[in-house]
């Protein structure tokens, strides 16, 4: 398990982190306005939570550096998938357990032109839920477990690998800098394979 440790703890943030992105461009909420007859007002979830899309951003983006980086970056990007798991559940579970009418506000606002929490508030009839707030909860607190696991879990995960690492003794010896991509042209100029190292 602990060989695939970093694996599942990547996985679980890249998961988490699509999921909450997919979640955003979803209908949240179904709102249906006083004295208008047209279909109900359809809320996504990126309306209903500002920060949804960069956090789910900022999860995937975090998933995908930490499958390279060394120990103390574990570390950090671990507390970092914590703390956004956590805002993804508390916000989001905010509007799935009380389906405020603020999450439909800028929704209101756009559709009739009316602002101001007590005129939308005036304008709402009534707010249908879809399952898009819980599924968003189990994304942020997959989120968070994955960071958790990191934490537990980083000081037994393997080293990256050779290719993310620079060799100090060729790069003294190519002249205090590593072998670079025109130092590989140069090499095939000369007649020699740059990839035989």
């Amino acid at each position: 398990m602990i060989r695939r440790a970093r694996t599942l703890s990547v996985l679980a943030i890249l998961l988490g982190g699509a999921l909450a992105l997919i979640s955003s461009t979803q209908t949240w909420l179904s709102v249906t306005l006083v004295q208008v007859t047209d279909e109900p007002l359809a809320v996504p979830g990126a309306d209903a939570v500002a920060l949804l899309a960069p956090l789910s951003l900022a999860a995937l983006a975090l998933g995908l550096a930490l499958s390279i980086v060394g120990t103390v970056l574990r570390y950090v990007f671990g507390v970092l998938a914590v703390a956004i798991g956590l805002a993804l559940v508390v916000s989001c579970a905010r509007i799935a357990a009380e389906v405020p009418v603020d999450a439909v506000a800028a929704a209101v606002t756009t559709a009739t032109g009316l602002s101001g929490t007590e005129t939308v508030a005036r304008l709402v009839a009534a707010i249908t839920e879809t399952p898009w707030p819980w599924i968003t909860v189990a994304a942020g607190a997959l989120v968070a477990v994955g960071g958790g696991f990191t934490l537990a879990t980083a000081h037994r995960w393997r080293g990256a690998g050779r290719r993310y690492r620079t060799d100090p003794a060729a790069a003294v010896a190519s002249g205090s800098r590593p072998h670079d991509a025109i130092d590989s042209w140069d090499d095939l100029s000369r007649g020699d394979d740059p990839t035989d190292r």
